[in-house]
């Protein structure tokens, strides 16, 4: 029992560790995001997302999912297209680090 606590919690370190995006990077990144979503990803704009203080993971996934086509968006997918694992980790980190309004 006690091993496969430690295993679980090893896990969840890891997965915490691999989302350790640099947010200062993703600020700089975010440049082409802020016309829809905002300079701190608080969109003026109804009909976009906040992006300000979503779960990193879910932003890493969802940014993901977009560059796949998995979630089907064809301005989103252009507009992630060229971003690495790196820069989708730094916006992620970016936009949960700020605070929705």
């Amino acid at each position: 029992m006690k091993t496969v606590v430690v295993s679980a919690f090893a896990l969840l370190l890891s997965q915490s560790v691999a989302l350790a995006g640099d947010a200062a990077a993703g600020k700089t990144r975010s440049a082409t995001c802020t016309g829809c979503h905002g300079a701190t990803g608080n969109s003026n704009v109804p009909m976009y997302p906040n992006l300000a203080g979503q779960k990193e993971a879910y932003l890493v996934k969802a940014i993901k999912a977009y560059k796949t086509g998995e979630r089907p968006d064809p301005t989103m997918k252009a507009m992630v297209a060229t971003l690495s694992d790196a820069d989708i980790e730094n916006l992620a980190a970016y936009y949960s680090a700020q605070s929705c309004q």
